[in-house]
């Protein structure tokens, strides 16, 4: 039998930190529970988890900056992290996904959906490759799907998985228009929560991540993306 996969869950307040243990457990997860940012940390360097569940309203520390820590980290950057929001907070809904977060879920929310978000995002990081080859766009980028290596100019871009992903996605068929729909179906599964919006914010931290690359990236306003040379 397979190991069992790890969340850590990040939330003060107690009677939703143990239904968001309960459930994930129901689900056949490990979970470690924290309620403190600084015991969360200090846990981080002694196991890495298989994804993170993060409330942004924390008692010591602020959650973007945490997100922020975390998706800035080359040994921790790769790990998937779902923040949690109350419905009234957009704006740090939206400045966690510029930070790098893989998802969201807003409270109150639903046991199925918790479930669904956390295994779609693990599904997410182990998106397959679908060729061995390193790609040049433009004679500035390069792109190895297997190594998940980006190159522009000689530098090593850090890039979510979410953000390779869509790359990936817009490489697969260069010069095509990718519907936003499209692209949500490919890699959220096609869940009906994710709004369109999401998919702008991941691009437009791609696209600033890319600098000069990221012209490649064209918007077909009202419709979606595409990779143009």
């Amino acid at each position: 039998m397979a190991d069992k996969q790890t969340i850590f869950i990040v939330e003060d307040e107690q009677n939703i930190l143990k239904l968001v243990s309960l459930h994930l457990k129901k689900a056949n997860f490990d979970i470690k529970e924290f309620s403190k940012a600084e015991d969360f940390l200090n846990s981080m360097r002694e196991q890495l988890p298989s994804a993170v569940i993060l409330d942004l309203m924390l008692p010591d520390a602020d959650g973007l900056e945490i997100c922020k820590y975390l998706k800035n980290s080359s040994e921790y950057r790769d790990i998937p992290v779902i923040i949690l929001t109350a419905k009234s907070e957009e704006t740090d809904r939206i400045v966690g996904l510029e930070l790098g977060a893989d998802d969201y879920i807003s409270k109150p929310f639903s046991p199925r959906e918790l479930v669904a978000r956390v295994k779609t995002v693990l599904r997410r990081y182990q998106y397959p490759a679908k060729n061995n080859d390193t790609e040049t766009i433009g004679k500035i980028m390069t792109i190895n799907t297997n190594r998940h290596e980006v190159i522009v100019k000689g530098e090593t871009i850090n890039l979510t998985t979410t953000e390779f992903n869509i790359l990936k996605i817009l490489l697969s068929k260069k010069g095509w228009v990718f519907t936003r729909e499209n692209l949500l179906t490919q890699l959220w599964q096609g869940e009906k929560a994710v709004i369109d919006r999401t998919i702008d914010v991941h691009v437009k931290n791609l696209r600033k991540k890319l600098g000069e690359a990221g012209k490649f990236i064209v918007n077909v306003r009202g419709i979606g993306y595409k990779i143009e040379e």
